[in-house]
């Protein structure tokens, strides 16, 4: 795996994904091989939950990680040997995984500035002279009634916005793991595959929104077992979508499928 990419076309399939499949498989892979993806899952998010003491350093690190966590599924998936120390593989297509980890975090990254402006809005606003009616009630319900408005429909924009966005460059990471496309290829093809399996997208983060839920009714120990199997079934939909030519275990429903040509301008 890892190969140099000398490819001019990559197909993907339409309609490919069949999100049941996904889950299972994903759930059955974590089964068998339990101390790998869970071991291998909590690490990932201990090294990015202490590189976030840094500014941005778990946005440097998150696509890095991924590409890991992607190179042992599909690793797995093909019979071979996967590895725990496969999880730092990505590691070595450091610089295309850390871009297209910053362009997924995009909402993160405006959520961030967001806060930081209401922030430094509000450390202005309190400083200067005091308030002489500081004790004195204040007429503040007509301008919380107000804020809520614009924040409550913001908000959902945003949660919108953050899963659309997320969910079009779904097949980023795994792109750049299995065939190390450029960066620009490598955008444009996943949003060409998401939008043509759209309806399979849909199913499978309703499938996994459901796995996340059940996790989290059985709490911790749920929670780090859901995760590892929601990745693992977004890598299971990639293969149902990008296929190499010889493998049919993970082909979905459709026969017909589009080509993007990486020679083009």
């Amino acid at each position: 795996m890892f190969p140099t990419s000398n490819l001019t076309t990559i197909g993907y399939m339409n309609g490919a994904i069949e999100p049941s499949f996904c889950i299972s498989t994903a759930w059955e892979m974590v089964q068998r091989r339990f101390g790998l993806y869970i071991g291998s899952s909590v690490v990932m998010l201990l090294i990015l939950g202490f590189a976030g003491i840094i500014p941005f350093a778990d946005l440097i690190l998150t696509g890095p990680m991924m590409g890991g966590f992607t190179y042992i599924v599909l690793t797995d998936l093909r019979g071979e040997q996967a590895e725990f120390s496969m999880l730092f593989h990505g590691f070595k297509r450091f610089v295309k995984l850390l871009v297209i980890g910053l362009v997924q975090a995009i909402p993160a990254i405006i959520y961030q500035i967001i806060q930081l402006a209401i922030t430094v809005q509000d450390l202005f606003s309190t400083s200067g002279t005091a308030d002489p009616n500081f004790f004195q009630a204040k007429p503040v319900n007509d301008a919380l009634g107000a804020g809520w408005i614009v924040f409550v429909p913001m908000m959902v924009g945003y949660f919108f916005f953050s899963i659309i966005w997320n969910m079009v460059l779904m097949f980023a990471i795994p792109l750049i793991v299995e065939h190390d496309l450029e960066i620009l290829q490598t955008i444009k093809l996943s949003f060409a595959a998401v939008f043509n399996n759209i309806g399979g997208m849909i199913h499978l983060f309703v499938l996994s929104m459901f796995v996340a839920i059940l996790g989290m009714i059985a709490l911790c120990i749920g929670v780090l077992v859901a995760i590892p199997v929601i990745w693992a079934a977004n890598v299971i939909a990639y293969k149902q979508v990008f296929p190499l030519p010889g493998e049919t275990l993970f082909t979905g429903p459709s026969g017909n499928g589009g080509v993007l040509n990486l020679n083009a301008d």
